[in-house]
């Protein structure tokens, strides 16, 4: 008994986005992560917040999981399934992580936050379409 091909819909159009969109935010998580690392004082830190973290720390932790985040994306327009798997759970950090960073940059990471939703839903919903 043959298989029973799906038919790919318009939304095929919305993973693409999100494979994109992956790579294009973990070339941004790159660029922060670096700016963490080598120029500290170019991120705010106050006492009253109630996440503080080193920032170097976190540069370096942004900067390698940006890397994967690239690497899913590039999975995911290929139609793998272990890039879908990692891309929304590493959305589903990158989400959590920039609430934490939200007192700190709150614009950036509100963009970004939004960014993890559409690709969370995009991965989730028509993620299959991709490897049709």
């Amino acid at each position: 008994m043959a298989a029973k091909q799906q038919e790919v819909t318009g939304w095929s159009g919305w993973v693409a986005f999100a494979s994109f969109m992956m790579i294009l935010v973990g070339f941004f998580g790159i660029f922060e992560g670096l700016t963490a690392i080598f120029n500290s004082k170019f991120y705010v830190v106050t006492e009253k917040y109630l996440v503080t973290v080193n920032l170097t720390t976190w540069g370096w932790v942004h900067l390698l999981l940006s890397i994967v985040v690239i690497a899913a994306g590039y999975a995911v327009m290929q139609g793998k399934v272990w890039g879908r798997t990692v891309g929304v759970i590493l959305a589903m950090l990158s989400a959590l992580a920039n609430m934490a960073f939200l007192p700190h940059y709150p614009l950036w990471s509100l963009l970004i936050i939004t960014i993890d939703i559409f690709v969370i839903f995009a991965l989730i919903v028509h993620g299959h379409e991709m490897a049709q």
